[in-house]
């Protein structure tokens, strides 16, 4: 007894795999560091968790940033890795 016949499955099978492929392709796409998208100061102060001013305060600080025009931007990748090392000397230091 068939249910469904090979061609059908084998069609079903790449059907499924295709669109895994396409899913995994579009939503867990990393872009390259030099096409990083780039935050606004809102976008980072929300993505951190932070205010705004606490934002400007750690960009006086030395937080990396770009001035296009007249606006304010951080590329992503940049701030979490000097968050990263801030973090890893804090800790050196205590020991």
């Amino acid at each position: 007894m068939t249910i469904i016949n090979d061609e059908a499955l084998s069609r079903c099978i790449r059907d499924a795999v295709r669109a895994e492929l396409q899913e995994h392709f579009n939503k867990g796409r990393n872009p390259p560091p030099d096409n990083e998208r780039l935050l606004s100061k809102q976008e980072l102060a929300t993505e951190l968790g932070v205010s705004l001013v606490t934002l400007t305060d750690w960009m006086k600080k030395g937080l990396p940033f770009l001035r296009l025009h007249k606006r304010v931007y951080f590329k992503k990748s940049q701030v979490l890795n000097i968050m990263h090392q801030n973090i890893t000397n804090q800790i050196k230091e205590e020991k």
